[in-house]
Parts: structure tokens; C-alpha cells; sequence
């Protein structure tokens, strides 16, 4: 190579080098100008997520202070942990994170794999009349209000309700389901499974429809039956969405329904169906210590936190994406 040719590439490589920097925003302004349609569709739910998500976050500030409602955030006093320091001492606290855990525990065995199955059966039935049809049917549990499932369950399950009714006609003993702090766990599971399974089928119907038909007609073709087609073929096409949507779950496991424990509390007592967030409402806000509440707020999503982290990371472990993709990948 002549002394020539290695000047002009000396001189051109630190030209392009310069350049690539300045390439870079040039490429992101064409893409903001290409999809900013679909920016300015997303920007009233943007909004509304910084208003009331993001906005709120700031009353965080209370869970440090000595929090009045009349001096505001500018005015009360600073007191440091001390309100977590009071928190951890607290027995009643540690018996409402222990009940979280076991009701979130019992939900996701036997309520998370519900929807999953159903989205299963749905696929299979023939008829999209029928079809549809059962769908609405179970769908419509999601639109009513906590206060309307309990009611229902009360009238199927408590004490003057169908099952006691039917015990004492043929001379057996009554069972009041509904206020029993043994099976309170099992009770709260049952209503979020009739309430929400339904719903939860969506998520999942729509990665059935996303798996490629023609697996299905070649694994016919070869012989395979109806429950090795489930195995090889539906279970493996919708494993990136269970593991997403597991990821979630352990995500909100710490939030069980605030408004569902709300009703039933008075009901079943509080050493079965107090949760953190009906501990932070008890103890913070009508107790009017609004930063003791605070505390505790701001300690469940810390776990929240780290239970989605936790999760997404064993999704990576197991070659998923989970809530976001590796950038190794």
C-alpha cells in the first residue's frame, strides 16, 4: 500500500467518526417525524398516566415526615425513618404482610392457571356462535362492582344462603363460609376467579391466534394427536405470554383487592383479611396518621419492585423476554 492510500485513510476515518455522531439524532428526528401520529394518539394516555400515576408519587415525601394535613408537605416536620423504625416493630403490620402473601400464594396457584385453561377451551369450541356466546357469559363477572360479588356469594354461601338452606333441610349441620377465618383465603380466591378469570382469557386468546396454523396441519399430518398438538405446538406458542403475564402477577402480588378485603373484613375479622392495603387505609388515613399509611405504602411497592425485577430476571433465566428483552439477545 503506497504512503498515499494510507493518508487518505487516515484522514477519511476521522471524518466518518465525526460524522456517526451527528447521524444519530438526524436518524431519531425521521423517526419522530415517521411515527409522530401514533406519538400524538399515545399522548392523552401519556397524560393521564403522569397526572394520575406519576404526580401522586410525590406525596411519598409524607412516609418521611411527621405528615399534618393543615402545615402540608412544606411545613411538617422531617422525622427520617422513624415511621418505617415504628412499622417494623409492629405486630399487626407483620400479620397483615403474612396474610398477603399466603392469600397472593394461594391466588396464583389456583386462580392464574384458570384463565389459561379457559382460553384453551374457548379455542376448541367449533361454533363461533356458541363460542361468543359462553364468552360474554363469563366475560360479564368483570363489570360488577366488589360489593355486587360478595352479595352474590353471600347469598350462595353464607348463613342463610343456598348451601345452608340445603344442609338444614336434609338435617345436617350448618357452615357459614362466609365468616369463616379458615377458609377466608379459599373464599377470596373463589370470588376473584369468577369475577376475573373471564377476563384474563383475552391476554391469552390473542397468543392462540398468533401461533402459525400450519404447525397444527403438519403435526396432523404426521400423526399427532389432539393432546400432543396441545403440548408440542399451543403450550410452547403461548409460553412468552404466560411468562409475561406471570411476571406481572408476582409484580401485583402484594396488591390482593383492596375493596374485595374492604367488605369482608368486619365479616371474617381482621386477623384473617387484613392486607397491607387495608392496613395502610385503617391505620393511616382514618386513624389520621397519614404518614404511618404512607410507610407502609411505600414499603409494599419497594417489594413490588424488587418481586417484578426478581421475576423478570428468572424469566431471562429461562430464555423469555419477560417485561423487557435482553439487550444480549
Amino acid at each position: 500500500m503506497s504512503a498515499g492510500n494510507v493518508v487518505s485513510t487516515e484522514t477519511r476515518a476521522p471524518a466518518e467518526a465525526r460524522r456517526q455522531p451527528l447521524a444519530r439524532p438526524r436518524r431519531r428526528l425521521q423517526r419522530l417525524q415517521r411515527d409522530r401520529s401514533l406519538l400524538l394518539m399515545t399522548l392523552p394516555a401519556v397524560l393521564l398516566l403522569g397526572v394520575f400515576a406519576y404526580a401522586p408519587m410525590f406525596g411519598l415525601v409524607t412516609a418521611f415526615q411527621s405528615y399534618d394535613i393543615y402545615s402540608g408537605f412544606w411545613y411538617s416536620p422531617f422525622v427520617g425513618l422513624s415511621n418505617f423504625e415504628r412499622l417494623v416493630q409492629d405486630s399487626l403490620f407483620w400479620q397483615a404482610l403474612q396474610n398477603t402473601l399466603v392469600i397472593s400464594a394461594v391466588q396464583l396457584v389456583l386462580y392464574f392457571p384458570i384463565p389459561i385453561g379457559l382460553a384453551l377451551l374457548f379455542n376448541e369450541v367449533a361454533s363461533a356462535r356458541v363460542r361468543s356466546f359462553v364468552q360474554s357469559v363469563v366475560y360479564l363477572p368483570h363489570f360488577f362492582s366488589w360489593v355486587l360479588v360478595v352479595t352474590v356469594f353471600q347469598e350462595m354461601l353464607g348463613g342463610a344462603g343456598a348451601l345452608n338452606t340445603l344442609l338444614r333441610r336434609h338435617g345436617m349441620g350448618t357452615w357459614d363460609v362466609m365468616t369463616d377465618p379458615d377458609t377466608f383465603r379459599y373464599l377470596v380466591t373463589a370470588q376473584a376467579v369468577w369475577k376475573e378469570a373471564g377476563w384474563g382469557v383475552i391476554v391469552f386468546l390473542a397468543a392462540l391466534a398468533a401461533i402459525d396454523q400450519n404447525l397444527y396441519e403438519a403435526a396432523a399430518a404426521d400423526g399427532a394427536g389432539r393432546w400432543r398438538r396441545l403440548w408440542h405446538i399451543t403450550l410452547p406458542g403461548m409460553r412468552g405470554v404466560i411468562v409475561l403475564m406471570l411476571v406481572l402477577r408476582l409484580g401485583n402480588a402484594l396488591t390482593v383487592g383492596f375493596e374485595q378485603m374492604l367488605v369482608q373484613r368486619d365479616a371474617v375479622g381482621r386477623d384473617a383479611s387484613e392486607v397491607l392495603d387495608t392496613f395502610a387505609y385503617y391505620y393511616g388515613v382514618v386513624n389520621n396518621n397519614f404518614s404511618y399509611g404512607a410507610a407502609a405504602g411505600l414499603f409494599k411497592g419497594v417489594l413490588s419492585l424488587l418481586l417484578v425485577l426478581g421475576a423478570n430476571k428468572l424469566a431471562h433465566a429461562f430464555g423469555e423476554d419477560g417485561l423487557y428483552r435482553r439487550h444480549d439477545r
